[in-house]
């Protein structure tokens, strides 16, 4: 019997398909990742496009994989992945290599365990797959019903989206806006991800009046008469669904239905053969897709029977059929079909669902297998089958998914039957769980019900336990008292105590209370120095002593705690503890203590120990990233550029990606890279859309940064704002530099004159600063000398908006000058001389400013920063070139000097080489394993630096320079 199922035309969105193929494949999306999210509501077609541009990308060479979400509330963690995997293994005919690398990624899915470095491995291990599978060839990622994805695969979306893997990927994705609804985990990531230059998020709108007459028409096949056409266009509303639905009732003469969609469909299920009937509210049961194989053991008709009934249910547009298998051609049907069935009649599908995946061969769908015993009312049954879901998900670090599943064993057990249930080890699984995915609130509540079933005074592990929940929750004051608790339970163990009191230090210094963390610090190290193996807590507790000591003027002090720390680590030989006192010996260093160089060394040591230890790419990346941080305050920034290449090696994910982004994307700022530094903010942007909230002053210091140097002061202004509204940090140091950017992005628009300075704005800005300088009164002299640093520069800002005060920017050069800090030195010169000669006073002394500003940006390659110099310069009538006594200019080649090359910086060198030796910018960048704008920023500082015009006469330089 044929079928008319696709034959309705795509009425009203020829524009939006080919905005998607654009956005997806089309010359802005070269090279990089990009991604379409398609909201609306039900009905309104959004799967039909996905099948739509997917044949289009298809076409145009694409590689497309097409999965969908499962809407049963536990969903197998990556569960879409998986299944658009399986259905493009099964399309494959001719490409042998292709199939081979799709079945070694499922096979690697079979094959997971849990390893040091958590999901992360996985991620990566999953990009390095998709990669091969590509073959160089675009690939596309089709996901529908993304308001049912489980957490696993919003965190694969947000890594892969990032760029942060092996490959370039698009993804076009269908939401149902209806389901986004309340705290909906997908409503924060689309609002985040809606920022992002290279995703969309577009809502697909119902049709219009002469698009569902047009519709409709083309269903019935003839023109519709007016009455009809309202009819079908108030009944509707638009949705392309209802359209078909009522546009075919009118069709086949069927008039006289009711108004509401609800008995159309039951109207239309109602007129199906019996077994076509029983075929649908089947599907309607089951878990989509429903394979041919299981809907034949759960109505067990014969072959021929089963077939004729689907292809009746097809035929009336009912049912979807594909080669994985049967889908409701809309979840409407289930939604209304849902109340006809009698309770025993549904209990009885779910039964023979759940036996026919029982006795099935092969893996078990445990998830699916929970979810059909639990509706057929065998909690007994289904409890297993939940618990093995559960702990498969934490397999594959699927912590959300693993939380539901718990949760579902801890109802069923509530009449587990026969069973013998261990309902606190149920408790303790689930709460641990709801801790680990963020879900802070669940997970004290389930630590409440296991103490109340323990029964008597609750132990000291579950004091340890509830506060470590409650300081995850950001109830701090609460989690003090716990831990105090704890310490005094009548059964702490010297373990136990040793554990409380580290963590409580933990918790004092992060909310600033140095003296009472180094106190608990000590109490923790005496107790750890009688328990065997108890190198985390002395790691833990002399973190806090260390930074205690440091913050209240005794660096010398911390940093031996720190070392100490160290060496306890290394003895006891556990990589974690090992990496955790090798950062936050760097963090003390090249923080509050402000030695740099120190602490950039410790940091790279650290970073190829941990390495040797298997920690390379989670621990090893955040120590790089200190590196990377501190070589970049202290002006070695081609260094600097060294240590990201060699971090990026490492494919880091989450919040170790998060550091080393935004550390490369202080260098891009700098270099005036802004393309480079817009994709690394959007990258950390997507990450951040899953959480990770201690990032966001400085993601948006940055921001604002990069807005002033586009001439973009609103922006900056607005990136600032967002960060003192967002952000509830008490950290003085990053604040500081926010408020300097709030400061200076007024003074630039005051100078400017293109945007409008806001006093509410200042006045604020002005009164954050005064607040941080009152909290860092009683910080440590190292913190303070920081602060100061900042606030120097927020002063002669403020200056900047009334008459610039040459005065305070030399304070401001000073204090930073003091630090070895040569960027905001080399800034605060070029301010300074800008005020002195708008009071065409020292004309000289602004030269000399200049010129000494000049050098430092020249040496780092601060573009920017250079241009700005040369342009006030230029316009003062300036000599940046100064003159030896002789009259030579200094740094030019002589007789006794002819190396022309003294200019440049050491990446520059690096650099030239290679253009000498004939190669691209794309190449040079391949081979520095840095981007080929960057490449073009340093190619572009060279000629100026050598005063050529072209690549031959630079290289020309180079060999005269290298001969023999």
């Amino acid at each position: 019997m044929a079928s008319d199922v696709d034959t309705a035309p795509l009425v009203g969105r020829a524009e939006l398909v080919q905005t998607v193929r654009s956005a997806l494949l089309g010359d802005g999306a070269h090279g990089q990742t990009a991604a379409v999210f398609l909201t609306g509501e039900s009905g309104v077609g959004k799967t039909r496009l996905l099948g739509e541009i997917g044949d289009r990308l298809r076409e145009q060479g694409a590689v497309v994989l097409t999965g969908s979400c499962l809407d049963i509330g536990d969903a197998s963690p990556l569960h879409p992945l998986l299944q658009a995997l399986r259905r493009f293994d099964a399309d494959l005919s001719t490409r042998a290599r292709t199939s081979s690398a799709v079945r070694g990624l499922l096979q690697m899915f079979a094959d997971e365990t849990a390893g040091p470095d958590g999901a992360g491995a996985l991620l990566e291990r999953v990009s390095r797959g998709l990669h091969l599978i590509a073959e160089g060839r675009p690939l596309v990622l089709i996901l529908d019903d993304l308001q049912w994805v489980d957490r696993s695969t919003r965190q694969l979306l947000l890594y892969l989206l990032a760029g942060l893997g092996d490959l370039q990927l698009s993804v076009l994705a269908a939401v149902r806006a209806e389901s986004l609804q309340g705290a909906h985990p997908l409503r924060r990531v689309l609002t985040e991800l809606r920022r992002l230059r290279t995703v969309r998020v577009l809502d697909l709108a119902p049709l219009g009046r002469v698009d569902t007459e047009e519709l409709a028409a083309a269903v019935v096949g003839r023109t519709l008469s007016a009455e009809a056409a309202e009819q079908v266009w108030q009944r509707s509303g638009g949705n392309p669904f209802v359209i078909e639905e009522l546009a075919r009732d009118l069709r086949d003469g069927r008039d006289g239905l009711s108004e509401t969609l609800r008995e159309i469909f039951l109207d239309r299920v109602d007129a199906l053969p019996q077994h076509a009937h029983a075929v649908v509210h089947a599907v309607a049961a089951g878990v989509e897709p429903v394979q041919h194989w299981l809907l034949a053991q759960v109505l067990r008709l014969p072959e021929d029977e089963l077939i004729d009934a689907a292809r009746a249910a097809v035929a009336h547009r009912l049912l979807v059929g594909a080669d994985d298998g049967y889908r409701l051609r809309h979840r409407l049907v289930a939604e209304v079909l849902a109340h006809e069935l009698l309770p025993a009649e549904r209990s009885g599908l779910h039964r023979r669902y759940a036996e026919a995946l029982t006795a099935a061969p092969g893996e078990l769908h445990q998830a699916r297998l929970a979810h059909h015993w639990r509706l057929a009312g065998e909690p007994a049954r289904a409890l297993p089958a939940a618990v093995a879901a559960a702990q498969e998900a934490e397999r594959l670090h699927g912590y959300a998914e693993a939380h539901r599943h718990w949760s579902a064993a801890l109802q069923l057990a509530a009449d587990p039957g026969p069973l013998t249930v261990d309902r606190v080890e149920l408790l303790e699984n689930a709460a641990e769980a709801a801790h680990h995915c963020g879900e802070h609130a669940r997970a004290l509540a389930l630590l409440e019900e296991l103490a109340a079933l323990r029964g008597g005074e609750p132990s000291c592990a579950l004091h340890i336990r509830r506060a470590r929940y409650l300081a995850a929750a950001g109830r701090s004051a609460l989690a003090e008292e716990e831990y105090q608790r704890a310490l005094k339970a009548a059964d702490c163990s010297p373990r136990d105590r040793a554990a409380a009191a580290a963590r409580l230090a933990e918790l004092l210094l992060h909310l600033g209370r140095y003296a009472d963390a180094g106190e608990r610090a000590r109490e923790a190290l005496a107790l750890a120095e009688n328990v065997e193996g108890s190198a985390t807590e002395v790691v833990l507790a002399s973190s806090a002593l260390g930074f205690s000591d440091a913050c209240l003027e005794d660096p010398d002090a911390g940093l031996a705690v720190m070392r100490d720390a160290l060496d306890t680590a290394e003895r006891a030989g556990q990589p974690e503890d090992v990496a955790c006192a090798y950062l936050h010996l760097a963090e003390l260093l090249t923080g509050p203590l402000n030695i740099l160089e120190e602490g950039v060394v410790v940091a790279r040591r650290g970073a190829e120990r941990v390495a040797e230890l298997g920690l390379g790419r989670t621990w090893g990346t955040r120590l790089l990233a200190i590196a990377i941080n501190g070589l970049f305050r202290v002006g070695q920034w081609a260094e600097a550029e060294k240590v990201v290449a060699a971090a990026l090696r490492h494919r880091p994910s989450g919040a170790d990606a998060v550091e080393l982004l935004l550390a490369r994307c202080r260098l891009s700022v700098g270099y005036g890279d802004i393309e480079a530094a817009g994709r690394d903010l959007d990258a950390v942007a997507t990450l951040l859309a899953g959480g990770g909230a201690r990032h966001v002053i400085p993601l948006l210091t940055l921001r604002s940064g990069l807005a002033m140097w586009e001439g973009r002061h609103d922006v900056a202004r607005l990136a600032v704002q967002r960060g003192l509204t967002e952000s509830r940090s008490d950290d003085v140091m990053i604040l500081s530099a926010l408020v300097w950017h709030g400061l200076r992005a007024e003074a630039e628009a005051h100078a400017s004159r293109t945007v409008d300075v806001d006093p509410t704005a200042v006045r604020r800005l002005r009164d954050v600063a005064d607040r941080v300088a009152r909290k860092s009164a009683g910080a440590a002299r190292p913190v303070r000398s920081v602060v100061e640093g900042f606030l120097a520069l927020c002063a002669a800002e403020v200056s900047r908006l009334d008459g610039s005060d040459p005065e305070l920017w030399a304070v401001s050069a000073a204090e930073w000058d003091r630090r070895n800090h040569p960027y905001p030195a080399a800034y605060s010169r070029l301010r300074q001389a800008e005020a002195l000669l708008a009071r065409r006073s020292r004309v000289a002394t602004a030269g000399k400013l200049l010129r000494e500003a000049y050098h430092v940006a020249q040496g780092l390659g601060a573009v920017p920063l250079t241009s700005e110099i040369r342009e006030l310069a230029g316009r003062a009538r300036v000599s940046l070139e100064e003159r030896e006594p002789n009259g030579a200019t200094r740094g030019a080649p002589t007789e006794e000097s002819d190396d022309e090359l003294a200019a440049l910086t050491a990446r520059e060198r690096e650099v030239l080489a290679l253009v000498a030796e004939g190669l691209t910018n794309k190449e040079i960048g391949q081979r520095l394993f840095i981007s080929e704008r960057t490449i073009g920023v340093h190619v572009s500082h060279i000629f100026d630096k050598l005063q050529v015009r072209t690549r031959v006469q630079a290289s020309a330089i180079q060999l005269r320079n290298h001969r023999g």
